[in-house]
């Protein structure tokens, strides 16, 4: 796999370790791949704090998808940026379409775990060539979950894709999440995804400008360390993780923004 590739198996390092210690995010299809094709991350990728995030930002996008599943129960759900992750399972599809996109190689390794069905489809493709869309219905609301991937986006590639999402459902909802500018900038010298070869991303400050050309509409911005989650961890690893990875500090590094077309 490319270096942008091998970051998925930080999130899947994370998951594999929270669902282990049973706190956060239950998710054994993580723990079962780890266990068979754990990466050997080294540094900071396989840091507990780490995981940690890992696990709660999973979490906090699991809990807005079936909370948007259940207001809309036709729409068609996009996970793009999928890697390895187990959302599917974890939130199911009910009466929903599922599509998981993600470049060729992560598909032909992601098939070898997960099965599809009449309900649950993936999509080998680079997100930014997004004649992939050809091949999901087009008269239907959709669902979109971008996670851990914006960053490895120009802004320009961003916006065309989401023009075209916006452009080929009825409506669109979505939930991203985002390095900040400074969080970008300090990526080229300290980050785990550096060691797995990437140093170059992007960040976005403003969530306003995925507005520009997109059809859609900023609508807030979510905790991706709420207090419900951070309390799961137990004494003086709870207390470190408030101060040092939890709210205001969270907020330097990164954000979460949910919109919703016009």
């Amino acid at each position: 796999m490319t270096g942008v590739n091998k970051t998925l198996y930080i999130p899947l390092y994370g998951k594999s370790y929270v669902s282990k210690k049973g706190v956060i995010l239950q998710d054994k299809k993580a723990e079962e791949i780890w266990e068979r094709e754990g990466f050997a991350l080294k540094g900071k990728s396989k840091s507990k704090w780490l995981a940690y995030y890992m696990g709660m930002r999973s979490a906090v996008f699991d809990d807005w998808l079936r909370n948007k599943m259940e207001e809309d129960e036709k729409a068609v759900i996009l996970h793009i940026g999928c890697g390895m992750d187990s959302r599917v399972l974890r939130v199911g599809t009910k009466s929903h379409l599922w599509y998981d996109v993600d470049f060729p190689d992560v598909i032909e390794e992601r098939k070898i775990y997960y099965t599809e069905d009449d309900d649950y489809s993936m999509i080998a493709s680079d997100a930014r060539h997004i004649e992939w869309l050809d091949d999901v219905p087009s008269n239907a609301n959709a669902i979109v979950v971008l996670e851990g991937i914006s960053m490895y986006f120009q802004i320009a590639e961003l916006q065309d894709m989401l023009q075209v999402i916006t452009d080929h459902f009825n409506h669109v909802s979505l939930l991203m999440d985002c390095y900040t500018e400074f969080a970008a900038k300090a990526s080229k010298y300290k980050n785990p995804i550096n060691d797995v070869g990437v140093t170059e991303v992007i960040g976005i400050d403003d969530p306003h400008v995925c507005e520009d050309n997109t059809g859609l509409s900023y609508v807030k911005e979510h905790e991706m360390t709420p207090d419900s989650m951070v309390n799961e961890l137990q004494g003086m690893e709870r207390t470190f993780f408030k101060k040092v990875f939890g709210g205001k500090i969270s907020k330097k590094m990164y954000r979460l923004y949910e919109f919703e077309s016009v």
